[in-house]
């Protein structure tokens, strides 16, 4: 009996669980004017900084850590199109989202890489893409540790806190003048094995419901 207990609450405590602050949400106040004008919003690769534990950054070369932030970020920009794909179909927004292979092709044929993205401005990158606007999304997190030593400490000293913090800020820029016009800023902790899918679904579960193109904006 102990140990299908000690088994079941192993498998809970290890599954993705966040709490998070309240999110801060800015839009422009001629945000109106521009909704009627756009038609496509391009979402870029994002960009991921990772702070390792001491022990964690003895493990791991600075290049394999700048390869892991650069797989994270497809990663987030994966997800995010997906869930904003989705929720599309539901709330009916007023633009479409170009198609993440397009906006990495381009970037790619314009000698744009990962590590250069954020050295180009929202209106340069718009124009290059070809869209009216760009999403973009950066990430300061901390790398959690591993499921197995989690769950140990957490049997030995009881401290199941969170392991694992995320700060996630989204924005949109409009391509004529790269003007700020959505700005969306979340906190997030996860406990024990927190992932970037986890992350992305507690962030546009809430995100994606104030997305500022539906027929009401």
């Amino acid at each position: 009996m102990r140990v299908f207990t000690f088994r079941v609450l192993a498998v809970l405590l290890v599954s993705v669980l966040f709490t998070a602050c309240g999110p801060s949400i800015y839009m422009a106040q001629d945000f109106r004017s521009y909704a009627p004008k756009h038609k496509t919003v391009a979402i870029l690769p994002a960009a991921v900084t990772m702070q390792l534990r001491p022990n964690q950054a003895r493990r791991m070369s600075m290049e394999q850590l700048r390869a892991t932030e650069q797989q994270s970020g497809i990663d987030f920009q994966e997800k995010i199109y997906a869930w904003l794909l989705r929720r599309s179909q539901q709330r009916g927004y007023t633009v479409q989202f170009q198609d993440i292979m397009q906006t990495n092709t381009r970037l790619r044929e314009s000698n744009i890489p990962y590590t250069e993205l954020r050295s180009h401005s929202p209106q340069e990158l718009a124009k290059l893409l070809g869209v009216d606007a760009v999403l973009t999304t950066s990430v300061r997190t901390s790398k959690p540790m591993s499921d197995g030593a989690a769950v140990a400490v957490g049997l030995l000293v009881g401290a199941w806190g969170a392991t694992n913090q995320a700060n996630i800020t989204v924005n949109i820029h409009e391509s004529d003048a790269g003007k700020l016009l959505w700005k969306y800023d979340y906190i997030a902790s996860g406990s024990v094995g927190s992932s970037t899918e986890g992350m992305v679904n507690v962030l546009m579960r809430n995100a994606s419901k104030k997305f500022p193109y539906t027929p009401k904006s």
